[in-house]
């Protein structure tokens, strides 16, 4: 299985995500050049890791994220988040035209909400999130950041 997984992170590599990693890593630059929207920032880059190697992991939801959070990710979506979306999309739309792409274009797709929201989310693996809701709650799950 993780050989599949690093074939797919290489070819998705390739094909969307340096391009969909560099708008993150821009929109970051952007919020730390800004000093006040420096969280953005660091959201920013954390989600543009995940952007360039996203089979084997998951954005999840979490749990303690509040208020702030809201408020926070309204701010964002609308200085960059819509922008990272349409971004997102047209990737996926240019994957979908063959066959091959069409796998790596519903991945597009599927990171179109924490391209809009960001904010009260965390990246895990997808081994540690499985074992966490098997029910071996001995160990919490990671947060990658």
């Amino acid at each position: 299985m993780a050989l599949l997984r690093t074939l797919l992170n290489l070819v998705w590599l390739v094909l969307a995500g340096v391009w969909m990693a560099l708008g993150y890593v821009v929109a970051g630059l952007i919020c730390c050049i800004l000093i006040i929207t420096i969280p953005w920032g660091i959201a920013s880059f954390r989600i543009a890791l995940f952007a360039l190697w996203p089979f084997g992991s998951r954005i999840e939801r979490r749990g303690d994220a509040g208020l702030g959070s809201t408020l926070g990710n309204i701010i964002w979506f609308v200085v960059a988040g819509w922008w990272l979306a349409i971004g997102h999309v047209v990737t996926a739309i240019a994957l979908a035209v063959t066959i091959v792409g069409i796998p790596f274009a519903w991945a597009n797709l599927k990171l179109i909400p924490v391209s809009l929201t960001p904010l009260g989310r965390r990246i895990v693996d997808t081994e540690d999130a499985a074992a966490f809701a098997v029910g071996d709650h001995r160990t919490p799950v990671p947060a990658r950041r």
